[in-house]
C-alpha cells in the first residue's frame, strides 16, 4: 500500500495557512458576504482561504488536479485533491464557530474510480482537529506529533444508539421526512449537530449514526475517509460505498444497514 504520509504532512501545512486567513475574519464586524446562485452565503473568507490553498498545492503539488467549492475543476489526472474552504458558512457568518475547512486527496484506482486516501478536517474556532490517511488509521489532535486515535462505538443496537443531522427540512424537500421521523423515533437520541462535526463524532465514537440528504464532494470526501479509518461505514444513502452518491449515511458499521433501512432510496 501506497505510504501517504508526505501527502498528510502537507495537508496539516495547508489546514495551518487556511486557519489562519478564516481565523482573521471570523466574527469582523465588515465581513462581506455574498449570495452564490443556489442561494447558498460565500464570504471573502471561503475564497481567501481556497486561494491560498490552492496556491500552495500549486507550489508542492503541480501536477495533481484540484477541485475546490468556489472554484471549480484545474488540472485533471489520477490525483485530485477537494477542498471546501468553509464547511459550515452559514455558522461563521453568524459568528458559530462550528465551521471547519474540509481537504482530502483522491487517487484514482484500477477500476476507473477515485476514492479519498488522505482526509482532514480543522475547526480552528473550536480548537479541533481530526485527520486520516488510507491504512494509516484515524486521529485527533492538534498535530502529528501529538494526536490520539480514534475509534468509533460499539454500539450495536439502534434503541441504543445516538443519530445526528443537520436539518428537517432537506429531508422533507425530497420526501424522505416519513421514514427520518421513524428513525428518530427508534434511537436512544437525536441532535442536530450540522455539517461536518457528526462525522467527526462517529469517528469519535460519541455518536453512532448520522446522515445528510444532499451534498457535494468537497462535503463528503475528508469526512468519508476519517470514518472509514476509524472503523466506520460511510456511503451514500443508495448503500455505495464512499463520497459520491451526493448524500451521506456514516454509522460504527454495527448500526449501518438499519440506518439505509430508514433513510435509504
Amino acid at each position: 500500500m501506497p505510504d501517504y504520509h508526505d501527502d498528510l504532512r502537507l495537508a496539516h501545512v495547508l489546514a495551518d495557512t487556511a486557519d489562519a486567513a478564516t481565523m482573521e475574519r471570523f466574527k469582523a464586524l465588515d465581513l462581506k458576504v455574498e449570495t452564490k446562485p443556489d442561494m447558498t452565503p460565500v464570504s471573502e473568507a471561503d475564497k481567501a482561504a481556497e486561494e491560498l490553498v490552492r496556491t500552495s498545492l500549486q507550489r508542492a503539488r503541480p501536477r495533481d488536479a484540484v477541485l475546490g467549492e468556489e472554484f471549480g475543476t484545474e488540472g485533471s489526472g489520477p490525483r485530485r485533491w477537494v477542498i471546501d474552504p468553509i464547511d459550515g458558512t452559514k455558522n461563521y457568518v453568524r459568528g458559530v464557530p462550528v465551521w471547519a475547512t474540509l481537504i482530502a486527496l483522491m487517487e484514482r484506482g484500477e477500476d476507473g474510480g477515485d476514492r479519498p486516501v488522505v482526509g482532514l478536517v480543522s475547526a480552528p474556532a473550536l480548537n479541533r482537529r481530526w485527520w486520516a490517511a488510507l491504512g494509516g488509521g484515524a486521529y485527533t489532535g492538534r498535530s502529528l506529533s501529538s494526536a490520539s486515535r480514534m475509534q468509533v462505538s460499539r454500539v450495536a443496537r439502534l434503541r441504543d444508539a445516538s443519530f445526528a443531522y443537520s436539518s428537517l427540512s432537506g429531508w422533507e424537500e425530497r420526501g424522505r421526512l416519513g421514514g427520518f421521523l421513524d428513525l428518530t423515533r427508534n434511537v436512544w437520541r437525536t441532535r442536530a449537530y450540522g455539517d461536518f462535526w457528526p462525522y467527526m463524532m462517529v469517528a469519535e465514537g460519541s455518536v453512532d449514526l448520522c446522515a445528510e440528504p444532499e451534498l457535494s464532494l468537497w462535503d463528503m470526501a475528508a469526512n468519508a475517509i476519517i470514518v472509514q479509518e476509524a472503523g466506520g461505514a460511510f456511503s451514500g444513502l443508495d448503500g455505495r460505498e464512499g463520497p459520491h452518491s451526493g448524500d451521506a449515511a456514516a454509522s460504527n458499521g454495527l448500526l449501518h444497514q438499519d440506518l439505509l433501512h430508514y433513510l435509504g432510496t
